[in-house]
């Protein structure tokens, strides 16, 4: 056997960062890399651009280490191709970089410099000493230990390397800012200044599609470099003036082909544009002399105008065909990676749409509701099936919903929409939460079905459902779970910690694992709290879950009872929030806050022919101490007698009646101990069944049945 231990494993960028040591002086700074003697670890290595290294003249490759200050501590650009890039140990490394990029890149080596993470592949430019410029690809690496600061690379781009950058770091985001942004970069190797202008209907995620004569209205996506403009140019975010897009758009399609245009001088430029504030909104200096405009186009028949790339120029340096062949090819090979942001923009707008369509509105005159839904990244592939809803019943009661679907996506916003608006119709109809998911499991059962179910192979098998329901006139809670972290409530005089709902496996589970789902009710009087929640809230990798559940009960139970629910549902979402998450985070809190003891009256009568009167005395006496108008008090009365005498006549045991004053009206229930649905019968109020709901159904402007572990209760609403 080896014994021979085995090297510690290394990440890819240690050993990038390893690997260009070999380029990078281990003598006192500048001086020895140009006059290339490197030293290796034993101070035996000759130097780096001898044996297979390679040679001096085809190196494009250079590296420049900087301290936590960002001030260069050695570098090695001694290459002809950096020629006239004048590097000073000890100096700031932003002296290398224009002016306009100083503020950008400082951000971005601050921010590898905190967090670790390289930032690769940026375009950027070096200043020389005679006043021109270099085009490198730049990437910012951690230093590799025991070096601290940060390892800057450069890669000087030669045109056809630069074409083939360009393209893999413009694929490389679904997001259509970030894609324009970086195709814009890219232009830079061409020009002084880059500009993507974007058909309004790309910009939004709509269909484009080609219509002849139509005007494309144009809207600014990107623009580099970054730095301030004169008053009155275009920048992004905002829309070029009605005329410039008119005549963008006449200038790239003429004899209905999208054509590359080019403005060699000043003079052509005002003469094209004609006005003075058109050569304000669209030239950005007194410098820029000549200008490119380069379509945007998406293969098909006919092909499809998505915008236009602008490249701007300083007097002097006229385009020539070889470089305007570049820039078409380039702008013709991302094309489609626009239009693939596009699409996924358009997906990304429907399923925000869908799921802040889900979030709570009110939560009624009982409850007090506020929920945030944050998703885990701004492109649709981040966008998930957390969802959460409260509604009020039409029985009084309000129901909180939270539910998490599996995947990402359209799919997953679907299946997410189906089971929210199926979870509500069911609800509803007066089903408890056990039977709602009952019902919502064999529908992701079914869904998964692979002739009935999505198409793309997506599954929400797996997915989960916590449904709670809140009697404001007992002041309780009825809760069942499938696969839900348990919820968190907070007493009005106590701690908060999580409701003991024992686990259920999620929804879709395998028919040998199938269990009843469990019902748990429990008291919560007005005042207190109940926090419902996904799991992004409270996973993080350095906690267990456990721990994280403990850290939102804390966190909940610091809510005043009169703060504001809104803002402290987006503390406690603060609070929680993990530096780099990683799932989307939603937060459902319900302040519970019921009937007074005085709108409401309960009565429990025996199941005997004089129930109807009893309960006609009883209601009465309290309708006079409510001083109930004489026209509600006589509907209420009928309604109550219709109630009982169908309970006697349909059912058995005890006879339960219930009145709730409400904000609008007066609510009427009636239970009993039988399991059938009342039905309005064909034969109207002449026939013999069904007449005492048809008067019901007269008097009232809703009724309804829920069911109970013991049997059912008949309500019904009647207005003042």
């Amino acid at each position: 056997m080896n014994s021979t231990p085995s090297r510690p494993s290394r990440s890819p960028f240690d050993m990038v960062s390893g690997a260009l040591g070999q380029y990078i002086p281990r003598g006192a700074g500048a001086k020895a890399a140009r006059s290339g003697e490197v030293q290796g670890d034993n101070g035996s290595r000759n130097s780096a651009h001898s044996g297979s290294a390679p040679g001096r003249q085809e190196q494009i490759l250079g590296a420049v280490n900087l301290d936590r200050e960002l001030r260069i501590t050695r570098s090695n650009l001694d290459a002809p191709v950096f020629a006239g890039v004048e590097v000073v140990t000890g100096s700031p490394f932003v002296d290398l970089l224009p002016p306009w990029d100083v503020p950008t890149v400082t951000r971005r080596l601050r921010q590898v410099l905190e967090t670790g993470e390289p930032h690769v592949a940026r375009v950027q430019r070096l200043r020389r000493g005679d006043g021109s410029e270099l085009v490198v690809s730049m990437s910012i690496l951690p230093a590799a230990a025991p070096q601290e600061g940060l390892t800057v690379t450069l890669i000087a781009m030669a045109r056809r390397l630069h074409l083939y950058a360009a393209e893999t770091a413009i694929g490389t985001s679904l997001d259509i800012g970030e894609t324009a942004q970086s195709l814009a970069e890219s232009l830079l190797a061409w020009g002084d200044v880059a500009a993507i202008d974007l058909d309004l209907a790309v910009w939004t995620g709509e269909v484009v599609t080609e219509q002849p004569q139509r005007r494309i209205r144009l809207r600014r996506a990107a623009l580099v470099p970054d730095r301030a403009w004169p008053d009155g140019y275009v920048t992004p975010g905002d829309d070029l003036p009605t005329d410039a897009s008119r005549l963008l758009s006449q200038a790239i399609r003429r004899d209905n082909a999208a054509q590359a245009i080019v403005l060699s001088d000043r003079a052509a430029i005002e003469r094209v544009l004609g006005s003075t504030r058109l050569v304000r909104a669209l030239v950005p200096g007194d410098r820029a002399a000549g200008v490119a405009y380069i379509p945007l186009v998406l293969d098909g028949a006919p092909p499809v105008v998505l915008g236009v790339a602008e490249v701007w120029r300083r007097s002097g340096r006229p385009f020539d065909d070889s470089e305007l062949l570049d820039l078409q090819e380039l702008v013709a090979r991302t094309s489609h990676h626009v239009d693939l942001a596009r699409q996924h923009q358009r997906e990304h707008t429907q399923v925000l749409a869908l799921q802040r369509r889900l979030l709570p509105r009110s939560g009624g005159d009982t409850i007090e509701t506020a929920s945030i839904y944050q998703p885990a990244t701004p492109d649709s592939a981040g966008v998930g099936g957390d969802w959460v809803n409260s509604f009020p019943l039409p029985d009084g009661r309000t129901a909180l919903v939270v539910g998490d679907v599996v995947g990402h996506g359209l799919g997953a916003a679907a299946t997410m929409g189906q089971l929210s608006m199926e979870a509500r119709a069911l609800l509803s109809a007066g089903l408890a939460p056990d039977e709602v998911l009952e019902h919502l499991d064999e529908t992701v059962t079914l869904l998964d079905d692979a002739e009935s179910g999505l198409a793309a192979g997506y599954s929400a098998l797996g997915s989960t459902c916590c449904i709670a329901v809140y009697d404001p006139v007992s002041h309780r809670v009825t809760l069942s779970s499938a696969g839900h972290l348990p919820p968190i409530l907070v007493p009005p005089d106590g701690l908060g910690g999580p409701v003991a709902a024992r686990p259920h496996p999620g929804l879709g589970a395998e028919f040998a694992l199938r269990e009843p789902f469990d019902v748990y009710a429990f008291a919560a009087p007005p005042g207190s709290l109940l926090a419902l929640y996904t799991d992004g809230l409270v996973e993080d990798p350095a906690l267990s879950i456990d721990e994280g559940i403990g850290r939102l009960a804390d966190a909940v139970s610091k809510v005043h009872p009169w703060d504001d629910l809104d803002q402290a549902a987006r503390r406690v979402v603060s609070a929680l929030a993990p530096a780099r998450q990683r799932d989307d985070m939603t937060l459902l809190l319900a302040r519970m806050i019921g009937y007074r003891k005085e709108d409401t009256a309960t009565w429990r009568l025996p199941a005997r022919a004089d129930a109807a009167a009893r309960a006609r005395a009883l209601v009465s006496e309290l309708l006079v101490r409510w001083d109930a108008r004489d026209d509600t008090r006589d509907s209420v009365l009928l309604v109550v007698s219709e109630l009982v005498a169908n309970a006697i006549r349909f059912a058995a045991g005890p006879i339960t009646v219930r009145l709730i004053r409400t904000g609008d009206g007066l609510l009427c229930e009636v239970g009993d101990t039988g399991n059938g649905r009342p039905r309005l019968g064909r034969g109207g109020l002449l026939g013999d069944g069904g007449r005492g709901l048809h008067v019901v159904h007269g008097l009232t402007t809703r009724w309804g049945v829920r069911w109970t572990d013991t049997g059912k209760v008949v309500w019904a609403s009647v207005g003042r």
